[in-house]
């Protein structure tokens, strides 16, 4: 009878031990989706636009805004909309100069943390050009 409590306590035991271990052990961490919308929709390689604005629909409370970026890009600045959502503002210069940036259909993707260290993002395509505006053709 000793003996079987012996091997039962060894059991339970290492059992305890290894469920406390997988408990400990990281878990993968996913990003959660969020809509944006870019504005300008269409973004001229010749143009003197200086901003480019990002709205979303994540509450502007919940945003770590020193985590954001648009394809790698810092925020310039950041506020919230009307209804509370988190809006984050870049140096379209900065954007134009992706290394990566092609004419056409491209996706920006904005990412970045909740204060609880939550990751999200969320992606839209715009439509790159490079047209010289008529206001400064000969």
């Amino acid at each position: 009878m000793a003996k079987k409590m012996k091997s039962f306590c060894l059991s339970f035991c290492s059992f305890v031990a290894l469920s406390l271990i997988l408990l400990q052990m990281p878990v993968p961490c996913y990003a959660f989706d969020i809509q944006i919308d870019v504005s300008p929709n269409v973004l001229n390689i010749q143009s003197k636009s200086t901003i480019v604005t990002v709205h979303t629909d994540i509450a502007y409370k919940l945003v770590d805004v020193e985590t954001v970026s648009l394809n790698g890009v810092d925020m310039d600045w950041w506020k919230y909309d009307d209804r509370g959502n988190f809006v984050a503002k870049f140096d379209s210069d900065k954007i134009k100069t992706l290394d990566d940036l092609i004419i056409g259909d491209y996706t920006l993707t904005l990412t970045g943390d909740t204060i609880d260290g939550d990751t999200f993002e969320g992606s839209h395509e715009i439509m790159v050009i490079d047209n010289i505006p008529a206001s400064r053709r000969d």
